[in-house]
């Protein structure tokens, strides 16, 4: 990985932190240098997920995400942030049974 690719991935990292942080959440930069779920890409311990963040022309999602499961804790399920260069937004991919899990369950109504 080159020097810029580097730089380009840690600013990546920030910004999806500040993005974080502009939600109220408690984020920064991770301890890339450690490795494991200690040093996730974006530590933030009241989000859903454990993040592995990248920004690349042309992503391997399903390396991604595997590098996601293995440095995820056990109590967080994992999930990359995502962007292409030069677009404007992120995605996020996590497993749809973990996505179902985070999201309020549909209440059915009653019969009246």
């Amino acid at each position: 990985m080159s020097i810029n690719s580097q730089k380009k991935g840690a600013r990546y990292e920030r910004e999806v932190a500040e993005i974080l942080r502009g939600y109220g959440y408690e984020a920064k930069r991770g301890c890339q240098h450690a490795g494991g779920h200690d040093s996730p890409d974006v530590a933030c311990q009241d989000f859903a997920c454990h993040i592995e963040a990248k920004y690349v022309e042309k992503l391997n999602i399903w390396n991604a995400f595997e590098q996601s499961e293995r440095d995820a804790p056990a109590s967080k399920p994992a999930c990359v942030v995502h962007r292409k260069n030069h677009k404007k937004f992120s995605l996020i991919t996590l497993r749809f049974s973990d996505f179902l899990e985070l999201i309020p369950k549909k209440q059915e109504q009653p019969n009246e």
